[in-house]
This record gives structure tokens, C-alpha cells and sequence, in this order.
């Protein structure tokens, strides 16, 4: 060809390559969203649709509205020996987001109202057919029918037993990011306008330990009640944690947590805040049973330690800590109290068992010597400790070794500088103007009664044992926020009784009658005419669920599959995007809009960059013919006469302008411009970095900012659980070693080496939040399912949940890599796939929650779904939190003949429509008309 021919040729293809382009790109439409599998949102990330479709999803450019002038006033920067941190101006969204696309157009969403096709409304036992839950198929129906159905069993359940027989579950919802169209608290809004409910209370599921152990050192904590180390002064908000840390710290201790997956649920800030670690020459140390994915991707010393036995560690260097006389004595003296009673415990006093680095090593499995190692380092270090909502403080009696992690916060002189502890609520970077916390967002338009109190309530964890026996009793409300400590010595019960409504009600004082905006004689007499109409209360016999993940989101999963197979529950509804986990128990499921799909507003709050507000309008129709929860609640609520009371009569738009006009905003950006924009960055205060750092002020003058524990000191030994809980061998006063035993003796938990139930099953399981997942969410992203670590493809073909293995072990048990197995313990069998590895700590096997569960037979699982198989008794006596890790189980190679026994028995499980891609869809459970 003539070369002058074919460069013409060329630019001929070049040119029309950009033309087509240009027409491809001018049909594609642009809108904002904010994504992350938690409701407090997430970085801002473009979502381009074409033809209606979703086609990408993007990291976003700040300086997109807003010129890098109009946003120096919103961004922070860090500069530690001439190095700096900032953020950056395109947006660092987590991978959900950018995968969402995945969860959208999922081969499991609900398009339809579906309803069990051997359930009937009325509540004739005979036709409920109970024990078919998660069992039968669906049928698609109608919206109509639909509405039928719920408007005719929620009368005829109010009329026959009263509103508390309905009981909503999942006042925190989807977790999508939504606000208006929150996935939570829709039905109890609608609820509480046709007389009431019995509430479903979330427990303090990401904080358990620090919530029933550490307030009781360190007073209530992040939030007023999340026992994450806060100060009082600043309204229990934490600020400047991150900038003391990367002044000051020079070792940083990850004992709970992963931050290369449980924090990336909003954005990656966090991966980039490691890297800056990294470069400041930190230390870092991991202490977990797992060599997780923060310890492969960063420069970071992993010490392996059996599951749950930490507290046991913690002695273990309180001893050398003691006898080396290297803790901070000052502090201890001016700060603390009662640290005798810690020092007579470990040095034998008590027991005559001396707590010495040879005892703790031979309880955790970490050798003498790096136990003395670690202790001298950290003392040696102004070290900061990490945590983020996993590993000990999720386990039986996690008050012991999350009280123990404060003691030696305590011992290292917490408050100084570097040493800190960075945590859920500390990981704002620069407190903004307008900033009310360090975990709120900056608009609330949502209308649900989330964390509000009802007249009857069911703490989450007991829920089964509520349906099982009709009653119970319990101490402390477990909600998770504004919870003062003296609440766990406050017994309630279920139902509710007229005593025990009139004890709730308390005694009206000023304060209260102040907070309320009201006289003292108004507030007096409003109670009592609650006390003259005491509601009509009674079992619950309709669960209405807006979270339908119970059974592998918390404890005991097969018990509770057992539990909503009872005939005392008469109707089972769920709302929800997507076919999974406890929808295939229910007997109605209701379609809803994902976070892509709704005309809402959300900024994000928490573990991001920057944060921000802004208006998230529909990137596309909705799927199918799903509808918002606040949508269906209101419609529910025209057939009951109430609608206006739940939308005020107002569109969606109305309700958008009312949040941001109600909320700090218009200090600084008006509506048209906000909504011209499309988002907003907060301006940061002037004087940020000058700001008091975490418990600064409580380490240099404990006597002006003292904590809010009854001594106003950190506090060894507790003297209120002595006095309410004298008898509490569990939790006692001083946190201790607690082994367990059996039932019969009065323990809560058999669940280590040293029991019986270790004879039978002898590896400790660590079941913590997953890479490729957020909780349950987003387990059928394809993208995810075909990374190794995610899922292990069987011989069978199908995609199981990795069972992480010690190859010791697994040659004991003749395992290979990617054999099919079965995780079992006395509460039932889960099926995983091997994953072989040195980076699991001997003795103990590592299984991500939340896969979806995919019932083969009564406590018997295909899923690989690890909380149906974990304790479903608590924390301890006294704290009815959830234990879902460390605890006792085996695995065994499941046989050929067993695998086939198995296909031969429950036909139905194995001719499911399965998806490689996706795995169990939406067409596995439902029979076409």
C-alpha cells in the first residue's frame, strides 16, 4: 500500500473512531450517588447510564462544581517531617461502588411481589404451613395483591392480639445509602401510627465487648454508649485522632480488626492513610489468629494467636509490665483506680495461679518470649491501638478482652500524645463548622423511628428465644447509641407487663421536662395518662422485616430458622431488593428499589477522605416494580387512613428541600446553589488542627475533664457491677480469664481448649466481616466470585464459601486444597470449600460472615454461611450482645458417599437453578405461573 494512502486511511478510521465516540458519549447521562453498604454513606462516585441502563460507575472529581479555590477552605492537609497527606481530588470510592452495577441488574433481584406457595393469610396453622419456610417456592403476584395481603393480616393480627403482635425487625434496615427512602424503620413509622409495635433493638453488634466491658473502665464512650474510647467534653466525639496518631505514635497495634476490608465498606481513604503510615516509618503490629489482608498488604509484624484467648495475652504482659516496673506508675496513680486489685489477680494473690508470659503462652499459643518482647516494645513506643468492629470483642464473654485492652491503654498512659485508640468513631481527619459529630451526616430527612424506644421491644439476639418460649427477661436496653452504662442494671422484659410499663415510664424530673421544651407540671401529667391507658400487650405473631439477614448478620442462625418455622408466627413479610437469607423464609417478600433508583439525598459520615452532602437523584427507573420503603409504608398507609402522617403530604423533592433547610447547611451554601451543584464539602473549622486530640485533656488534668465512670477515673475494678451484679461469675468487677464450662454449672459458654466440648470439636473458628462482601451485601458480585480469595469452585462446580485452613491440620484430616468439607459443631453443618494456608494460625480455621445461606435440610447448609452454626447464647449472663467468633467446631472432608447420601435425600436443594456467576438466583425460588 502506498504509505501516504494509508496514513490518509488512518486518520479517516481515527476520525470517525472519535465521531463515534463523540455521538456514544453524548448519549450517555451523568448523575451522583454516594454507594456504600452502610447507611452511613460513602465517597461520591459518577454513575453514567445510556438508554437507561447503567453502564459505568466512577471515582468522581471534586473540583467537577466547585473551582480548587472555593474548596481550599474544605481540605485538610497533614504534614508529619515533611511528608504530607491530603486528599485527593478525584474521589477514592470503595470497590462495592464501583461493582454496584453487579447488584443492580443481580440475577437474584426481586422485580415482583412474590408469596409463598403453601402459605395462606388467616392464620390457620393448617394453611400457614410453617415448617415449609425456606423450604417452598414463590409465586410472583401482583402489587394489588400484594397490598391485600398486608392490609387484611395486619387488621385481623391488630384486631385478634393488638399492634404489638407485630413486630418490625430492622430499625437499621438495608444499609443501602439511602435517607428519605432509609432501609429501616418504614414499617415501624407506619406501625406507630395504627397504635404501635413490639420494636426489634439493635445490639451493639460492631462494639460488643467495649460496650459490656470497657464503659465499665473508661466510662460510655464514643457516642455516649458505644464504649469506644471518647472524651466527655467534646460531646463523646474524638477529633484529631488521626493527625496525633501521625505526629506522635510510633507503633501502631491492630488488635480487632482488618482495615483492608471492614473499613473500605464507604471508600479507600484508609488503604491510602496505611500507606502514609508506611512512609512515616510506623511500627505496626497485628495480634489475630488470621495473617489478614491489612498484614499482606502492608509492611506490619503478624503474631498468631488462638481465637479468643487474648485476654489471656493481655496477662501475660501485664506481668512483665509489672515486674519490669515499665507502665506509666504516674498516670496509673493520678488517673486510675483500684490497680491493685489487677496487679493481685496476675501475680497469683487471688488464685494462687501466677498470670506470668509461660501461663498466657500456653492458653494463646504466642511464645514467652514475644509475649515479653511486645510488652517491653509497647512501653517502650508511644503506641496507638486500632480497632475496627471485628476479632475479640465479637466473641463469648468479649467484655473480658476488651476490658483487658483498656487496662493496657490505661497502663501505656492513655490520652498522651501517640497514643490513642483510632476506631469507627475517631476517623474523621478535620472537624468541619458545621460538624455535629464525628459520625452523623450533615442532612436527615429520613422520617423512621430508628433507636427511638417502644413500649415493647425484643433485643435482636433474642429474638428466637422470644418466638421459642414466649418470654423473657433481660438487663440493659442494648441499643447501641446515647445509652448511659448504668442501663445494664436495668432488668426488662417481654411481653411487656403493666408493672413493667410504668417502671419504664421512670419518674418525670426538670431535666427531662426541659429537654422536652415543656414545663415540669405538663410533662407530669402527660405521664399519667400514659399510666391511665397502658397499651394491650402481647406475644409477637408477625414479623415484618426491612433486614432480612437475621440469621447469618447475628447469632445462632439455625435456631433461629427453627424459631420462624413456628406456628406462633402466623405471617412472615420481608422487604427487600433481593432474594437471599431470611426472604426464603418468608411468606410475602416486597420488592425494593436499590440506592441507584430512588430520588434521595446522602452524604457520607464516616472513613472517607472528605466528607460531604449531596443530592443523589435517580440514576434509573426502577427495577421491575419495586418501590422505596418509604413509598410502600405510605402507601400502606393510605389504606389505613394515615397516609399524610407518614409523607406530611409532600413529594419526594419537598422532603429533600425540608432536610436541607432543617439541617446546619444553609450556614454555608443556599438551596438553589446546593441544588445546582449537586453536592457540598463543609467547610473546616479555622483552628482544626489546634484542636484537642482524643483524651488529650483527660491525660494532662483528669481532675477538669474527668471521664463520666462513677470515679471519674479509669477504673480496674468495678464497683457498680459488684454492687448490681454480686453473683456474676462471668463478668466480674476486675475482667479476668474466663474459661467457661458446662451449662449445668451456670456458664453461658463452653467454647475453648479447656472444656469438654473441645474433645468433639476441636478447632476455634474465626468468623469475621469479609473481603469481598459488606456483612451479607454483595455476595452475588460476579466481578468478586471469581477472585481466589472470595469463593472455592468444587468439584461439583459450585462456588463455596473458603474454609481457611492450617495445612498441620488439614493433613491431620486428610484435606487438599479446594475439597469440599463441612464445618460443624452440636448446632448444625455448613458446606465450604478448602483454602489451605500458612497465613492461619494452627488449631483455629478463618470463615468470612455473611455468605447467603442455601438451606439443603433442617441445620444443614450449602452456603458456607458461619453465624448458623455460632452460639446462640450470648455474651454472657448479663449481656445479651451476640458471640459470633471464637468458638468451637471441626471440619472433615465431606465423602463421595455423603455428598451423594445428601442428593439422594433432599433432591429439591440440589435442582435449584444455580448461576456460576452469581450463584443461587432469583429463578431457583420461584415456580413460574
Amino acid at each position: 500500500m502506498n504509505p501516504k494512502a494509508g496514513k490518509a486511511c488512518m486518520r479517516r478510521l481515527r476520525s470517525r473512531k472519535e465521531r463515534m465516540k463523540g455521538e456514544l458519549m453524548s448519549k450517555i447521562e451523568t448523575t451522583l450517588q454516594s454507594i456504600a453498604s452502610g447507611g452511613t454513606g460513602g465517597e461520591i462516585t459518577a454513575v453514567d447510564t445510556m438508554d437507561g441502563k447503567v453502564v459505568r460507575i466512577r471515582p468522581f472529581r471534586r473540583d467537577t462544581s466547585y473551582t480548587e479555590e472555593e474548596l481550599a477552605k474544605s481540605m485538610w492537609q497533614i504534614e508529619v517531617d515533611g511528608k504530607v497527606l491530603k486528599p485527593t481530588m478525584k474521589t477514592c470510592p470503595n470497590y462495592f461502588a464501583l461493582a454496584y452495577k453487579n447488584r443492580v441488574y443481580s440475577k437474584n433481584r426481586v422485580l415482583k411481589p412474590l408469596k409463598r406457595v403453601d402459605w395462606e393469610p388467616g392464620g390457620d396453622p393448617a394453611k400457614i404451613n410453617a415448617a415449609n419456610r425456606g423450604k417452598s417456592k414463590f409465586v410472583e403476584i401482583s402489587w394489588d395483591e400484594a397490598l391485600d395481603i398486608m392490609e387484611s393480616e395486619l387488621r385481623r393480627i391488630i384486631d385478634t392480639y393488638g399492634p404489638y403482635a407485630v413486630f418490625c425487625v430492622g430499625e437499621d434496615g438495608h444499609r443501602e445509602s439511602k435517607d428519605l427512602h432509609a432501609g429501616g424503620g418504614m414499617h415501624a413509622n407506619l406501625m406507630d401510627k395504627l397504635g404501635g409495635y413490639t420494636r426489634e433493638t439493635r445490639t451493639p453488634d460492631s462494639v460488643e465487648g467495649w460496650y459490656w466491658g470497657a464503659k465499665h473502665v473508661w466510662g460510655c464512650g464514643c457516642n455516649k454508649g458505644l464504649g469506644l474510647a471518647a472524651p466527655v467534653e467534646t460531646g463523646y466525639n474524638p477529633w484529631n485522632v488521626i493527625k496525633d496518631v501521625a505526629e506522635n505514635s510510633q507503633m501502631l497495634l491492630f488488635d480487632a480488626g482488618d482495615w483492608e476490608l471492614t473499613t473500605n465498606y464507604a471508600s479507600l481513604f484508609l488503604s491510602q492513610l496505611m500507606d502514609y503510615f508506611e512512609v512515616l516509618g510506623k511500627e505496626m503490629v497485628s495480634v489475630d489468629p488470621f495473617c489478614n489482608y491489612t498484614n499482606v498488604c502492608h509492611n506490619m509484624k503478624w503474631i498468631p494467636v488462638l481465637p479468643n484467648t487474648d485476654a489471656a495475652f493481655h496477662f501475660g504482659v501485664f506481668h512483665t509490665l509489672i515486674t519490669e516496673g515499665l507502665y506509666d506508675k504516674d498516670y496509673i496513680e493520678t488517673h486510675a483506680i483500684h490497680f491493685d486489685k489487677l496487679v493481685d489477680y496476675v501475680m497469683g494473690k487471688e488464685d494462687g495461679e501466677v498470670k506470668d508470659p509461660k501461663w498466657a503462652s500456653e492458653r494463646c499459643g504466642v511464645p514467652t518470649w514475644t509475649i515479653k518482647a511486645f510488652a517491653r516494645n509497647v512501653m517502650e513506643k508511644a503506641t496507638a491501638h486500632v480497632h475496627y468492629s471485628s476479632g475479640h470483642i465479637k466473641t463469648p464473654y468479649s467484655h473480658e478482652p476488651a476490658r483487658t485492652s483498656a487496662y493496657l491503654m490505661a497502663m501505656q498512659g492513655l490520652g498522651k500524645p501517640g497514643v490513642q485508640q483510632l476506631h469507627l468513631g475517631s476517623l474523621v481527619v478535620a472537624k468541619e463548622k458545621i460538624g455535629r459529630s464525628t459520625s452523623a451526616p450533615f442532612t436527615m430527612a429520613i422520617q423512621c423511628r430508628m433507636f427511638y424506644p417502644s413500649a415493647q421491644t425484643i433485643p435482636r439476639t433474642l429474638v428466637a428465644e422470644a418466638l421459642q418460649k414466649g418470654k423473657l427477661e433481660w438487663w440493659g436496653s442494648p441499643s447501641i447509641v446515647y445509652v448511659e452504662t448504668s442501663e445494664q442494671f436495668q432488668k426488662f422484659v417481654y411481653p411487656t407487663t403493666e408493672e413493667s410499663f410504668v417502671t419504664a415510664l421512670g419518674t418525670p424530673n426538670a431535666a427531662m421536662a426541659n429537654s422536652r421544651g415543656i414545663t415540669l407540671e405538663e410533662l407530669e401529667a402527660e405521664y399519667e395518662k400514659k399510666k391511665q391507658n397502658i397499651p394491650r400487650f402481647s406475644k409477637v405473631h408477625m414479623l415484618w422485616s426491612e433486614k432480612p439477614c437475621n440469621m447469618n448478620c447475628w447469632d445462632g442462625g439455625f435456631n433461629y430458622q427453627d424459631a420462624i418455622r413456628t406456628d406462633e408466627v402466623e405471617f412472615f413479610v420481608t422487604n427487600h431488593q433481593w432474594l437471599e437469607n431470611d426472604s426464603l423464609f418468608a411468606d410475602l417478600v416486597l420488592p425494593v428499589t436499590t440506592c441507584l433508583e430512588d430520588n434521595d439525598d446522602m452524604g457520607s459520615s464516616q472513613t472517607v477522605s472528605m466528607r460531604h452532602a449531596g443530592l443523589t437523584p435517580p440514576a434509573i427507573e426502577p427495577r421491575g416494580e419495586s418501590m422505596s420503603d418509604f413509598h410502600i409504608a405510605a402507601t400502606l398507609g393510605e389504606r389505613f387512613g394515615v397516609r399524610e402522617a407518614i409523607d406530611k403530604g409532600m413529594s419526594d423533592d419537598m422532603w429533600l428541600e425540608v432536610a436541607f433547610q432543617s439541617s446546619r447547611l444553609p450556614e454555608e451554601i443556599e438551596w438553589e446553589d446546593y441544588k445546582e451543584r449537586g453536592y457540598y464539602y463543609p467547610q473546616l473549622e479555622e483552628n482544626w488542627e489546634d484542636m484537642v486530640p482524643g483524651m488529650r485533656n483527660f491525660y494532662e488534668d483528669p481532675e477538669a475533664y474527668p471521664l463520666d465512670t462513677p470515679s471519674g477515673k479509669l477504673e480496674f475494678w468495678s464497683q457498680a457491677l459488684a454492687d448490681n451484679f454480686p453473683d456474676d461469675k462471668e463478668r466480674q468487677p476486675l475482667a479476668k480469664w474466663i474459661v467457661g464450662g458446662p451449662a449445668e454449672e451456670g456458664w453461658t459458654h463452653d467454647e475453648t481448649f479447656w472444656g469438654e466440648r473441645c474433645k468433639k470439636y476441636p478447632l476455634l473458628v474465626t468468623a469475621n466481616p469479609a473481603k469481598w462482601r459488606v456483612h451479607v451485601q454483595g455476595d452475588d458480585i460476579k466481578w468478586f466470585r471469581e477472585i481466589e480469595t472470595c469463593k472455592v469452585k468444587g468439584k461439583d462446580g459450585y462456588l463455596y464459601e473458603p474454609v481457611w485452613i492450617a495445612p498441620e491440620d488439614a493433613e491431620a484430616r486428610g484435606i487438599k486444597d479446594g475439597d469440599i468439607c463441612k464445618v460443624y459443631n452440636d448446632r448444625g453443618t455448613i458446606l465450604c470449600g478448602a483454602r489451605i494456608s500458612e497465613r492461619v494460625a494452627e488449631r483455629s480455621v478463618i470463615i468470612a460472615k455473611g455468605s447467603r445461606v442455601d438451606p439443603i435440610a433442617p441445620h444443614l447448609d450449602r452456603g458456607g454461611a458461619a453465624n448458623l452454626i455460632c452460639p446462640q447464647n450470648q455474651i454472657s449472663k448479663h449481656c445479651k450482645g451476640f458471640a459470633v467468633t471464637g468458638y468451637l467446631a471441626e471440619v472433615q472432608k465431606v465423602t463421595d458417599e455423603e455428598y451423594e447420601g445428601w442428593k439422594r435425600d433432599y433432591p429439591e436443594a440440589f435442582e435449584r437453578k444455580y448461576d456460576p456467576a452469581t450463584g443461587i438466583t432469583r429463578d431457583s425460588w420461584i415456580i413460574e405461573k
